[in-house]
């Protein structure tokens, strides 16, 4: 399994110098939708084939829940493969619930193939370190999953690193707080982690540094982004989290980031709806 990922690592790294653009969302493609092509998934799809097109070292993160309802292996190539599948050799997957309402997420397995790993792994672009984690694991492989990161974070040390994982730890939404990725989220605050991505709620929100007990830490907390606006039914805010910055659940769109080598930008791109004078969350941050 080590020498599996430490391949899955080699074979994606890009130059140390250079910055990267990675496009994020969760909660993608519904087989309820009468026709793929005309789908939330197929106009955030759309967002993401533009930059990709452009930018040969892109790449996409899917973020869990990517093929509704079930996440059987038709529903991934009926659904999620005309839509985000177009660019399914570029994209970075984590698995969500789910996948796993098909027993032991086979579904995911079989069609992401050798890059979803046993779940988790880690690859390189840039300068940055990513990690993707699952989030639905049970105890005793949520541990080993955990004292893998904790291992990895300190062969790999990195000036800027991310992880993203479905189950958001901080999440204003209807489905709020999550605390199952809390140890995961402590050994990336030790490591100096700068970013989590999450999905799960179907919502935009952008979180205030933090550490793992949610107090606000501008030095050395990690920013959390909630984007499940990948293409599924949007889902509303219930109440609003400490250190919650900026909110939105009226767009589908997927969040861009620049990732630099010193520190990264990032813009929530909203799918066109029609609407006007709609400005999109963006802004800035150096890595610690």
């Amino acid at each position: 399994m080590r020498a599996l990922l430490t391949v899955l690592a080699a074979c994606l790294v890009s130059p140390a110098a250079s910055a990267v653009t990675v496009y994020a969302a969760g909660d993608i493609a519904r087989c309820a939708d009468p026709d793929p092509r005309w789908s939330g998934a197929a106009a955030t799809a759309a967002i993401i084939s533009a930059g990709l097109k452009t930018d040969p070292q892109a790449r996409a993160l899917a973020l869990g829940d990517l093929a509704y309802p079930h996440g059987t292996l038709a529903e991934f190539t009926s659904c999620y493969g005309p839509t985000w599948g177009r660019f399914k050799d570029r994209t970075l997957p984590a698995p969500g619930n789910h996948e796993y309402a098909t027993p032991r997420a086979a579904g995911y397995f079989a069609y992401f193939g050798a890059i979803a790993g046993p779940g988790y792994y880690r690859v390189q672009l840039g300068g940055w370190q990513l990690y993707s984690l699952d989030s639905n694991l049970a105890p005793a492989a949520h541990r080993a999953q955990t004292a893998w990161l904790r291992e990895e974070l300190a062969k790999h040390p990195a000036r800027c690193t991310l992880a993203y994982w479905h189950h958001p730890l901080y999440s204003s939404g209807m489905k709020g707080n999550d605390a199952r990725m809390k140890d995961a989220w402590q050994a990336l605050y030790e490591a100096g982690a700068e970013i989590v991505l999450s999905g799960h709620d179907h919502l935009y929100e952008r979180f205030a540094p933090q550490d793992a007990d949610g107090r606000r830490d501008d030095a050395r907390g990690i920013r959390q982004f909630v984007a499940g606006t990948g293409g599924a039914f949007p889902t509303p805010f219930l109440w609003t989290r400490s250190n919650s910055e900026a909110r939105d659940s009226n767009h589908m769109g997927v969040l861009k980031l620049v990732l630099n080598a010193d520190g990264y930008d990032w813009e929530f791109l909203a799918a066109p709806n029609g609407e006007t004078g709609w400005r999109p969350d963006r802004g800035s941050a150096r890595c610690h």
